[in-house]
């Protein structure tokens, strides 16, 4: 452990991926280093946002007591609510944001499965919203979405990042008010794209100016189109495609009927899809359709930020910049619980990111931070050290295909909703796909 007042600070074995230098680089970097030595120093502080991420169930006197519990015989300072409170205040979120900005990116290598297509690496762009506390301080930035019904219960930040689908890593993040939309968010992200990039979009980020600014940057694009968009067919190609334009970027299109066949019926939806790759002897038409599934990863990283870690729970800071603290603190523990995940894998050569459970990381970490157990390295490399090897043994089996209704799980009223049972059964599926030739000239 750190000697002194310094002890508190760490986050169990994870401190490895983000040591102490590190941290107090962050603090001198932005200003934020201590005059004089407190109890709380501004290390211990950051140690403490980041292992509040962990334990969001408790406040932060709870996440105190599991940083030193295991400390036992060392003289521990006893800090007050308030004392926390105003330690916290006085770090702020520059801190935090220098940190993410450093252990920012995909974390795979040219090997990791399922990171690459054609040489290109795999990423996603989506955004979601978290939900904040209902405070006069937090309604001056943030507000309630309108809806039929008078608007949500509390206000809500809208959340945009770059996802690698590989393994899951934040490659970047912006938020901001949700009075803007997903589209006003999205360039302040495209400064992280560049060459060798595949970035995969859904339909809302289909506008003009916008794909425009994102080929500039060198990065390669696969999005989604509403099926009803008029777009002019230049050229055809063998593989069903076509050649056409968003505004002054030359794309080629796809049409393609995707049917999901279980054993309770079929399912057919009709797909367009828009890509930079204009080569259709390179990326066939076939494999692009299949590629742009992979977009869903995205959503699944949101459901290990939301569901697993936050557990459904409302943010716990009470001022608009105590939110941006804990934001980013939230994304720098969801990197480095992946970057755990993807080094234990990388151990395995061949095994997919993808078999590794989030939910066993993310206990694991937070067994070794309440042991304060596995804090410094030991002098051998141990890529997977104890949270990898939790993961390692509980590996997931290979990826199946299945199909499971997208509809609300915990209703708002707990009384039975009137109507037809809701099936929530996941199929076992096949999926078949036929690219369709545009009619037309």
């Amino acid at each position: 452990m750190a000697g002194g007042r310094f002890a508190p600070g760490h986050l169990g074995e994870l401190t490895q991926c983000i040591p102490f230098e590190m941290v107090d680089e962050a603090l001198k970097a932005t200003g934020r280093v201590q005059e004089r030595l407190r109890d709380l120093p501004s290390r211990v502080v950051v140690y403490l946002l980041l292992a509040g991420c962990l334990f969001p169930e408790v406040g932060y006197l709870g996440v105190w007591r599991k940083l030193t519990g295991a400390l036992a015989g060392l003289p521990l300072a006893a800090p007050s609510a308030s004392a926390l409170a105003q330690a916290r205040r006085r770090i702020g979120a520059t801190p935090l944001k220098w940190l993410f900005d450093l252990l920012k990116g995909p974390v795979a290598g040219p090997r990791t499965p399922g990171a690459w297509w054609r040489g290109l690496l795999v990423i996603a762009l989506d955004g979601t919203t978290l939900t904040v506390p209902d405070t006069p301080a937090v309604l001056t930035r943030f507000t309630k979405q309108a809806g039929n019904h008078g608007g949500t219960g509390y206000p809500q930040v809208r959340l945009l990042t770059l996802v690698a689908c590989g393994t899951r890593t934040l490659i970047d993040a912006v938020f901001g008010p949700t009075t803007s939309g997903e589209t006003t968010h999205a360039p302040r992200l495209l400064p992280s794209l560049r060459p060798g990039m595949i970035l995969l979009a859904d339909r809302n980020f289909a506008a003009q100016g916008l794909i425009n600014d994102i080929a500039a940057t060198g990065a390669e694009v696969l999005v989604r189109l509403k099926n009803g968009r008029r777009m002019p067919i230049l050229a055809r190609y063998r593989d069903g495609s076509y050649l056409s334009a968003l505004g002054p970027v030359p794309v080629r299109v796809v049409d393609c009927e995707i049917t999901i066949t279980t054993t309770a019926g079929k399912h057919t939806g009709l797909y367009r899809l828009a890509t930079t790759l204009l080569d259709h002897h390179r990326h066939p038409a076939g494999e692009l359709a299949m590629l742009y599934h992979q977009r869903w990863e995205i959503e699944t990283a949101y459901l290990e930020l939301k569901s697993t870690i936050l557990g459904g729970r409302v943010l716990r800071a009470r001022t608009p910049e105590g939110i941006d603290q804990e934001i980013y603190a939230l994304l720098v523990v969801h990197q480095l619980l992946r970057t755990a995940m993807a080094d234990a894998t990388s151990t395995q050569p061949g095994t997919d990111p993808d078999r590794a459970g989030f939910s066993i990381a993310w206990q694991a970490a937070r067994d070794q931070l309440v042991l304060a157990a596995g804090v410094i390295a030991d002098t051998a490399i141990d890529l997977a050290g104890t949270i990898g090897r939790h993961v390692l043994a509980g590996l997931l089996p290979q990826r199946r295909l299945r199909v499971s209704p997208r509809i609300v799980k915990r209703a708002i009223s707990k009384y039975q909703a009137r109507g037809p049972r809701i099936d929530r059964t996941s199929y076992k599926a096949t999926t078949g796909i036929e690219i369709l030739a545009a009619a037309g000239p």
